[in-house]
């Protein structure tokens, strides 16, 4: 009973949340439904929209965010894993709360150490996670250099293809995903990070080992730094 448990602040997008628990179950060290990490989920859709909440004018969704940490402290919780990206521009205000929250940002350094560890990288995301620079600002001191798609880009490909997936249209995001892929490999990216949740689902969707580039998937990196929170190497 004195285990660890996970807060999980999720419901940014219902589908993103639901595919983190099952990756955070898939990769767990685990022989036995007792192995796991007790987990709460909070799946919350009605938080308003994050990108128009920054660039639009949009309904803040902080009160909303706070509601559910408040609730998952109630429950329990000992940590709080955000499986979403662009919500990490509240962090900050989120942490003020008194639980720490596993950066998404800083899980998704980790998995891109192993596969590009300097250089130039490709980084894919919501416009606001984008221009708020929650990647940029904090692979860039580590030694990374982040190329973006373009604005033509995110309007024609990256922006449509999240909204697919929200819409549950998963399978029609891969190819205008797969191209924005393709682009940032071009301009010379040695990795492209996924930096949105929705965004792996429709790489998934379609043949992403065919992709040039290897490829951070925010969801896995977040759910390994969750596994190494609950139960760490001794």
């Amino acid at each position: 009973m004195d285990e660890p448990i996970l807060g999980v602040l999720g419901g940014m997008g219902p589908l993103a949340s639901a595919h983190f628990m099952l990756r955070l179950t898939m990769l767990t060290p685990a022989d036995r439904d007792q192995d796991h990490i007790p987990t709460v989920l909070w799946s919350d859709p009605r938080v308003p929209d994050r990108t128009r909440g920054k660039l639009a004018g949009g309904a803040d969704p902080l009160p909303w965010l706070l509601r559910g940490i408040r609730g998952l402290k109630a429950a329990g919780a000992g940590a709080i894993a955000i499986p979403c990206n662009t919500a990490h521009g509240w962090h900050d205000a989120l942490a003020a709360e008194g639980l720490p929250i596993l950066h998404i940002v800083d899980a998704a350094a980790t998995a891109l150490r192993q596969v590009a560890p300097s250089g130039p990288i490709g980084l894919l995301g919501t416009a606001a996670t984008l221009r708020m620079r929650l990647y940029q600002d904090r692979l860039e001191t580590q030694g990374w250099t982040c190329l973006v798609p373009d604005e033509a880009e995110m309007q024609a490909r990256v922006s449509p293809a999240i909204a697919l997936v929200k819409a549950n249209r998963v399978a029609e995001a891969y190819e205008p995903l797969a191209e924005a892929v393709r682009s940032l490999a071009a301009r010379g990216a040695r990795a492209v990070v996924l930096g949105c949740t929705e965004i792996p689902l429709g790489i998934q969707a379609g043949p992403w080992q065919t992709l040039p580039v290897p490829l951070v998937d925010t969801i896995d990196a977040l759910a390994h730094a969750a596994i190494a929170w609950a139960k760490p190497v001794s």
